[in-house]
């Protein structure tokens, strides 16, 4: 029997979690190292999967399979493909990260000793949730990753409502209701979604007979399999909204500036970096997998709310005072493009949308945690209480700079190349929604550099005279994330060479072929 690699991916973090958790309470420091020693350790196996993938070979490699619920039909079915790798990668990539940057957001407030925040606790959540992650992409069992989708909110949401963002103006009595406030939405939004699928997979299961996602795709593709057209929309649509809630996509948004406004700013970057991409990812995985006529019935519905996310998001980003919650709405902005290129049903924009989950989780986590360094040493979410910070603190700003032209896709940092396919993928199929997304773009360079001039030029403001520049710690969060904008900026080859293969599966599955361009014959 082979090494199993998928699992021992996904259990290192779930048994860091463990002994994390069990580190005494006064050793805080040690059950810090811990965290991370086992996050890194992660972080090999998981190059360890991206070096045996082969992107040419099986559309599933690496795939395990055991008996779980023997009696229903359930398996522990695991394997990665081209889309999976990739995030799989980018999730062990960004924990440490992470970690590091959250190293002292769990520690006792020294005005409020009386009040502990159980380090071990918080740290032992973010692997918990990595875990849950990792696994959710190496599923290949529906009900599997069904078990992983839901239960990841679990931990998610004692790490929003339990240990909230310190920086919140007014009283700790407010601050923890609003983080309350902010959990509870969270869990409500998601476990909403979660009960629309769970009713989704059981009438899979009915139609089907089974629970694996290769088993029900090739009986789909050979034709052994057929759904009546109303079942198969009734089944998509439970997918998609539960997927759609997790992304999020407008409507279905509104819990996401709230969580990621309320967390602390690691925990803001797990919600929108590595586990909503739970959601897009799944998208692509089993809505075109399993569903793919009602996939292309419900596109032009689909595209419609994409736009409206990019336009909307983008929009009340400009008009934030709150750094974090801009940063949020900005986010959904951004997964309306991912959405817009998944359903484009083109390779290009199949690939694009891939590497922009890829690259939007770089981008994101490198902008957000230096902001929250910077509303660390400032003690305010609010855009107004800075000014001048690039006088004191150059290094600060000029990190927070290319975080933020990376999220406005500027020409050589890695979300250009994305959001370039997205959208020559989204205008060759659909040329008048390729057009509408641009102006996202625009709306992107007024928030971002609105937003770097009230904060870091003009005057150098009394409150933040004094502020120091990044310390080592902080250094060594930023510069590789920076280092990594810059490199898939002009070297995407090593991601894109992974996808392409899977995305022309998916391709096959939704039997969509690239529109030709039209070339008028010489006269």
């Amino acid at each position: 029997m082979s090494f199993p690699l998928l699992t021992a991916t996904a259990a290192l973090p779930a048994v860091g979690a463990i002994v994390t958790a069990a580190v005494p309470a006064g050793r805080r420091t040690a059950a810090k190292w811990t965290a991370l020693l086992f996050s890194l350790g992660t972080l090999v196996l998981a190059g360890l999967v991206f070096a045996r993938f082969e992107p040419g070979g099986d559309r599933y490699q690496l795939t395990e399979s055991h008996p779980w619920i023997a009696d229903f039909g359930v398996r522990y079915d695991l394997g990665v493909d081209g889309i999976g790798v990739a995030l799989l990668g980018l999730t062990a990539l960004l924990i440490p990260f992470v970690l590091l940057a959250g190293w002292h957001d769990a520690d006792p407030l020294e005005t409020h000793s009386s009040r502990w925040r159980p380090t071990q606790g918080f740290f032992a959540l973010i692997l918990m949730v990595e875990a849950m992650v990792i696994l959710s992409f190496e599923a290949t069992d529906v009900f599997l990753f069904y078990i992983l989708f839901e239960a990841m909110l679990i931990p998610m949401y004692f790490l929003i409502g339990g240990f909230g963002d310190r920086a919140h103006a007014g009283s700790e009595e407010n601050a923890a209701a609003q983080r309350s406030y902010a959990a509870v939405k969270f869990l409500l939004y998601n476990l909403a979604g979660g009960l629309i699928m769970l009713a989704a997979v059981i009438g899979l299961y009915v139609v089907a007979g089974s629970f694996s996602l290769s088993e029900i795709a090739e009986a789909r593709a050979n034709g052994s399999l057929e759904m009546a057209g109303s079942t198969e929309k009734w089944l998509f649509l439970g997918f998609f909204i539960a997927f759609a809630v997790k992304a999020p996509l407008w409507p279905l948004h509104t819990w996401l500036p709230n969580a990621m406004g309320e967390a602390t700013t690691p925990v803001a970057v797990l919600i929108t970096a590595v586990v909503d991409k739970v959601g897009t990812f799944a998208m692509l995985r089993y809505c075109l997998q399993l569903f793919p006529e009602a996939s292309k019935w419900a596109t032009p519905v689909i595209l419609v709310l994409a736009l409206v996310s990019i336009i909307y998001g983008a929009l009340l980003a400009v008009g934030q005072r709150d750094i974090k919650r801009l940063i949020a709405y900005a986010s959904i902005s951004h997964f309306g493009f991912i959405v817009l290129g998944i359903f484009a049903m083109t390779s290009q924009g199949q690939s694009g949308a891939t590497l922009y989950m890829v690259n939007h989780g770089i981008s994101t986590a490198a902008l957000m945690l230096v902001a929250g360094f910077l509303i660390t040493r400032r003690g305010s979410r609010l855009i107004a209480d800075y000014g001048g910070v690039q006088k004191v603190a150059p290094v600060l700003a000029g990190t927070f700079l290319i975080g933020g032209l990376a999220t406005l896709s500027l020409p050589g940092l890695a979300p250009f190349v994305s959001e370039f396919l997205v959208l020559v993928g989204a205008f060759s199929a659909y040329p008048v929604v390729g057009i509408v997304a641009t102006v996202g773009i625009v709306l992107a360079a007024l928030y971002v550099l609105v937003l770097y001039q009230r904060t870091m030029t003009g005057p150098v403001r009394e409150s933040v005279r004094a502020m120091p520049d990044l310390r080592v710690r902080e250094l060594a969060v930023a510069l590789p994330l920076i280092a990594l904008l810059i490199f898939l900026g002009v070297f995407p080859k090593p991601v894109t060479d992974v996808v392409n293969p899977a995305v022309q599966h998916t391709m096959q599955d939704v039997q969509k072929k690239d529109p030709q361009p039209e070339v008028e014959a010489a006269k």
